[in-house]
Formats: C-alpha cells, sequence, structure tokens
C-alpha cells in the first residue's frame, strides 16, 4: 500500500538553538494506525504541527497525502483533521455552533449536514449538551467535542495529538471503536500520539517511539516488546539459602535478572526455551520452588527500557520566547 505521509530528515530549530526535531524520517502507509509515542518534550507535538502546516519546517521536507507541506499547505489542509492537545472550541458558541463553523471552514455542506451534526455529538454523549455553550463544558466534554469537529469533514488523514487526555474509560473505549470503524471502512489513516501505551499497543499497526527530537526504535508493537521486551519470569524460593543470580543469568535465553531476597525476576525472550533449564537447576541444588508465574512483555516496558524512567516537564527544553515564537507561527 502506498504512503500516505513520508517525511525525510524532517528538522525543527526554534529560535536558532532550540532543536525541537532532529533528522528524523519515517514513513505511513494508506490506511494505517501509526503511533508516534514519547516522554513529555520528545518533539512528538512538534512533529505533528510541522506535518499539518502550523510550524515552518527548518530542514528536511514532507508530503501529507500526496501534497508537499512547504509547497502546498493549502492541499494537506483540505486532506487532513486535527484533534490538537489545546482546546480550541469557540466558548461563546453552542457544541452544535461549533460543529456548524467547523463544517463552514472545511466547505462543507448538504442536506445532511445537520443529522450528521447531531449523529457525530450523540455519538460521544453531547447530544443533550449540544445547545449550550462550550464555557459551561467540563474538561472531558471540550475534549470530546474536539475530537468530532475533527472528523466532520472526513480527512484522509486524521492527526490525534493526545486526543483520550482526561476521558472516562467508556468514553475512551466508545471513540476508539469509532475510529476503527473508520479505519477499517473507509481506510482513514491515523496519525496519532497518546501516553496510554495500551491504546497504542491495542490500536497501531506500527510505532516510533521518539526522544530528545529523534527516533529511538520503530516497528509493531510486537516486534518492539520482542526486541525489548522479553517474558518476565518471577520464580519464589521457599528459602533464601544462596544467591542464584550468576546461575540463572548463564542460562542460555537468559536476558536479565534481578533479585529481592528470595524472589527472582528473570528476563528471556522467549519463556518456553528457558524455563526447563532453570527449573532443572533450581531443584539440583535442592532447593524448591514456593511459586513461579508468568508475564509477557508490554509496551510499558518497552518505553521505559527506551527513553528512561526520568520524569520529564512538558517541552522543558523550550524557552519562553521560543514558546512566543510558536504562538506567533501558529497565528498567521
Amino acid at each position: 500500500m502506498a504512503d500516505i505521509i513520508q517525511a525525510e530528515n524532517l528538522t525543527k530549530v526554534y529560535h536558532g538553538k532550540v532543536k525541537a526535531v532532529d533528522h528524523i524520517s519515517f514513513s505511513v502507509s494508506e490506511g494505517e494506525i501509526f503511533g508516534f509515542l514519547g516522554p513529555n518534550g520528545a518533539g512528538k507535538t512538534t512533529t505533528i504541527k510541522m506535518l499539518n502546516t502550523l510550524a515552518s519546517i527548518t530542514e528536511g521536507r514532507a508530503t501529507v497525502a500526496g501534497h508537499d507541506v512547504a509547497k502546498d499547505p493549502g492541499g494537506v489542509r483540505k486532506s487532513i483533521g486535527v484533534v490538537p492537545q489545546e482546546l480550541t472550541a469557540d466558548d461563546e458558541l453552542s457544541g452544535t455552533e461549533n460543529m456548524l463553523l467547523m463544517a463552514r471552514l472545511h466547505q462543507v455542506r448538504g442536506s445532511s449536514l445537520k443529522s450528521k451534526v447531531t449523529d457525530l455529538l450523540g455519538l460521544v454523549d453531547l447530544q443533550e449538551a449540544a445547545g449550550r455553550k462550550v464555557k459551561t463544558y467540563s474538561g472531558g466534554m471540550r475534549r470530546r467535542l474536539q475530537l468530532v469537529m475533527g472528523l466532520l469533514h472526513e480527512p484522509r488523514v486524521l492527526f490525534l495529538d493526545e486526543p483520550t487526555l482526561g476521558l472516562d474509560v467508556q468514553t475512551r473505549s466508545k471513540m476508539w471503536d469509532y475510529i476503527k470503524g473508520l479505519n477499517k471502512q473507509r481506510g482513514l489513516t491515523v496519525f496519532m500520539t497518546t501516553h496510554y501505551l495500551d491504546e497504542a499497543d491495542s490500536l497501531c499497526k506500527r510505532i516510533a517511539i521518539v526522544d530528545h527530537g529523534t527516533i529511538k526504535v520503530s516497528g509493531s508493537p510486537a516486534e518492539l516488546k520482542a526486541a525489548h521486551g522479553g517474558d518476565i519470569v518471577t520464580l519464589t524460593l521457599s528459602e533464601d539459602k544462596e544467591d542464584l543470580t550468576g546461575f540463572f543469568s548463564g542460562i542460555e535465553g537468559v536476558s536479565g535478572v534481578s533479585r529481592e531476597a528470595n524472589v527472582y525476576r528473570i528476563k528471556l525472550p522467549k519463556t518456553e526455551k528457558a524455563l526447563p533449564a532453570i527449573v532443572t537447576g533450581v531443584l539440583q541444588k535442592n532447593l524448591e520452588i514456593a511459586e513461579i508465574a508468568f508475564s509477557k512483555p508490554t509496551l510499558d516496558q518497552v518505553f521505559l527500557d527506551v527513553v528512561g524512567r526520568s520524569m520529564r516537564d512538558e517541552e522543558s527544553s523550550t524557552s519562553d520566547s521560543t514558546w512566543e515564537n510558536i504562538r506567533m507561527e501558529r497565528a498567521r
């Protein structure tokens, strides 16, 4: 299937010195749900803004739906829907009025427009609040409204930047069911960022993990978990007679061992290959196994392996003056 998004050495430098995105290259196939993950300040939102034409490209190039982002921004905008982190609905308008305003901006017309607006608002349980001003909405209600505003004109590519932040589990599930339906039924391409890694794991065909403006790893969730995760065997001995860390580490296929008293966490690519040697070795040492448990790798583990465990501030490397540049650039 053809690529609907292509980025080559995409780079963004703010204020001449802050490199938010550093020569990244990737592609997204048409009809794919693609996850772009990373900690705060990694460059995710800046990448989306460049692809959406909201931020200029310092170096490199990108195309979206066949349109060059720098040379044909109008063509890009007609082809995409965007659900940004920021809440952009007009507080003084009602939910329905915001939807109709979005329809006019995207030149969506027709006799079915009002019923389409009603259906979309019903999808995110806003039908009863549709006539109220948005300033009376809760944060979750505003985010749900923003989602359907981005879908109203039926874009070829939908950019979702933390779309489910603050939503309850039921609304998240309903929203993703709808998006998966659009993806399956009419081939909607989705480029998404999220901090809910379970969402990315279940939804995305491929994932790229970005940090400090560069892509660290990419691949399918299964490939990433196999390469950076591995099964975990948690083995508890009846007594803490001796330290078996070295013994377990020497077994073929074991990639890591941690110990806390008589409990060992043994990391290995596939449990089936190393488990017999682990159990046999323990029994040969006349030790008794009190409990043994298995767990499959998660995307959370992969993420922490790649980007580390230190906490980040949102866009922490970006100065106040740089943010002013961003705001000015968006206003153009």
